[in-house]
């Protein structure tokens, strides 16, 4: 047996020796502050309004502030659909509307081996994060019905497009700084399981491993 095959099987051979896959990395958070009346917690598929600053753990370095930087304004994502660092996604379920949390996030979790920009290849980062807003997200029950114009429980391409077109414009943007088309084809690549054309309501809301 050469070098090549012993590689190969040693990853199996692990996961038979302690009966189960390697233990995922996980997010350490901390909670700074609380709001005392919380009225809805965030869940996967909400769309959510952050304020947020990262650090490099090994020197406190900040590398990004999204109230200093850019355009000093929040940012929007969806949580659960990889938008942002899987340690973000991890690290930020059940949270309260005015809530700040710290997040330390793993390599593995943010941007790995490879590093992006001005951090590092495998640093763990601190992010200050402070929840403003969340609404209701393309993962929730009540999009899909937003969405379902005609009521028969399906999606069809118009309807998710002209749902991306309302969601870009009520918060600010402009319907023609994106390509909306592209990121239709890609939802229905991604969520048309049984490739039929319509994306029906158990495969909308279906929470799928990556998620």
């Amino acid at each position: 047996m050469n070098i090549f095959s012993i590689c190969s099987i040693l990853p199996s051979l692990f996961v038979f020796a302690t009966g189960g896959k390697l233990p995922e990395p996980e997010v350490k958070i901390e909670v700074l502050h609380k709001p005392f009346m919380c009225y809805r917690k965030s869940k996967y598929g909400d769309m959510l309004l952050v304020h947020h600053e990262g650090f490099l753990e090994s020197n406190g370095t900040l590398f990004f502030s999204s109230r200093e930087h850019g355009d000093k304004n929040p940012v929007w994502f969806t949580l659960g659909i990889q938008e942002v660092l899987k340690g973000w996604d991890k690290g930020l379920k059940n949270m309260c509307t005015g809530e700040r949390r710290k997040l330390t996030v793993p390599p593995s979790l943010g941007y790995g081996k490879e590093g992006k920009g001005k951090i590092p290849p495998s640093s763990t980062l601190i992010f200050d994060i402070e929840l403003m807003e969340i609404r209701n997200g393309p993962r929730s029950h009540e999009s899909f019905r937003e969405m379902d114009l005609n009521d028969d429980w399906k999606l069809c391409r118009e309807e998710v497009k002209e749902y991306l077109m309302k969601e870009f414009e009520k918060h600010g943007y402009s319907p023609n700084d994106t390509d909306h088309e592209a990121m239709v084809e890609d939802i229905f690549k991604n969520e048309d399981e049984d490739k039929d054309g319509f994306i029906s309501a158990r495969e909308f809301t279906y929470q799928h491993d990556e998620l």
